[in-house]
């Protein structure tokens, strides 16, 4: 007779203990979600659609296994990844996730992707978490019914996440009083203006007060999200969530966009009289630099006189003085330097170059770098 190995024991033992640990399949149950009709007593053994509302079945889950549910505030305008990343965090943690509207109606959320809400706020049922989207928010500032549901069911929920511009919706429902909150790079400035009891901040991808929790822009949804599955099912499972959905999520990082060196550069992308495309940009927290291809304004001259109104006036952040000074050729180079929020030191440098393989166009190169902070002795 052979010997087994002890590999052989172990896996023998491990494939016994699982066979009698093996529970017997209870019988599924599915029922109407509350509706608020007679619809919500009845019981299905299958799923499907309910013959009375038609609202799709789910499995009734005993109450001493109740998952946590997550309402989504959708409506027009809203930004796809705000609410989808993070639903998929959500569902990937066995969440019940369902999307809350006014009406029962098709939600045309952005780039033309309709979604259909589950329910609406009238019998939309509490949740133990509220994800507020952003997206195209100025009609739904201007809708009592939706600020009145984010304020009623914010209240009753556990925790209240905003991402994007969705911070506006829970400042406008007096969520963001006393608290920090953060927001999307390009609307920071806007939200500490129209939330002066805030104390909001660019440096943050999250900004966790508790129950009330802040993302910056578009997938900070998804850092925020796991985030809170972290705190409330452990690190450990948001790790294995984050792997399951090949997602490279870092707890720990300190990465926030609004926090990179090019806002302290001029922005020319709302401007008219500007015509060209990028042609590379990168950088971090203390350095970036530009190319842009110009077509118009079509001359050094111009582009020069246009960089120069720009860094003076329209530096966003600095503080104290901001000295310019032009030199080469044609003024084809142009030179800066100012002192941020936070007194620190930045020197600026651009240059202006005829495009060779584009007659008539120029390459407009910045350069943006802080200065070292002096040690001391």
């Amino acid at each position: 007779m052979k010997r087994l190995t002890i590999f052989a024991l172990l896996s023998a033992l491990f494939s016994a203990l699982t066979l009698t640990a093996t529970p017997t399949p209870s019988k599924r149950v599915f029922v109407c979600p509350e509706c608020g009709q007679e619809c919500d007593k009845l019981v299905f053994d299958k799923p499907g659609a309910c013959p009375r509302c038609g609202m799709t079945l789910v499995e009734k889950v005993d109450n001493k296994e109740k998952r946590i549910s997550v309402a989504v505030l959708l409506f027009d305008g809203a930004e796809v990844i705000d609410y989808s990343g993070p639903w998929e965090v959500f569902g990937e943690a066995g969440f019940k996730v369902y999307g809350v509207a006014e009406k029962r109606e098709p939600i045309h959320a952005s780039f033309g992707q309709k979604i259909m809400p589950d329910y609406t706020f009238a019998d939309s049922p509490p949740a133990d978490i509220l994800l507020v989207p952003g997206g195209s928010v100025s009609q739904a500032l201007e809708n009592p019914q939706l600020i009145k549901w984010v304020q009623t069911n914010a209240q009753a929920s556990t925790h209240v996440m905003s991402v994007c511009t969705g911070a506006f919706i829970l400042s406008k429902a007096g969520l963001l009083d006393g608290l920090s909150a953060t927001t999307i790079q390009h609307a920071i400035d806007k939200l500490q203006k129209v939330s002066p009891k805030t104390r909001v901040v660019h440096d943050q991808r999250y900004v966790d007060n508790g129950k009330i929790i802040t993302t910056a822009g578009l997938s900070s949804g998804i850092d925020g999200a796991f985030h809170l599955v972290a705190r409330i099912n452990g690190e450990g499972e948001a790790q294995a969530i984050a792997l399951n959905m090949e997602y490279r999520w870092d707890p720990h990082s300190k990465y926030a966009r609004a926090a990179l060196a090019d806002r302290y550069l001029p922005d020319f992308s709302d401007l008219k009289d500007v015509k060209g495309k990028i042609l590379s940009t990168d950088g971090d927290l203390d350095h970036w630099e530009v190319k842009a291809l110009v077509s118009e304004p079509n001359s050094i001259e111009a582009i020069a006189d246009l960089l120069n109104h720009q860094i003076t006036s329209n530096t966003p952040y600095a503080k104290g003085a901001i000295t310019v000074s032009l030199a080469g050729a044609n003024n084809s180079a142009i030179n800066w330097k100012f002192t941020d929020e936070e007194g620190r030191g930045w020197n600026g440098e651009g240059k202006i170059d005829s495009a060779p393989d584009h007659p008539g166009q120029f390459v407009v190169t910045l350069k943006l770098a802080r200065q070292p902070t002096a040690k001391s002795t």
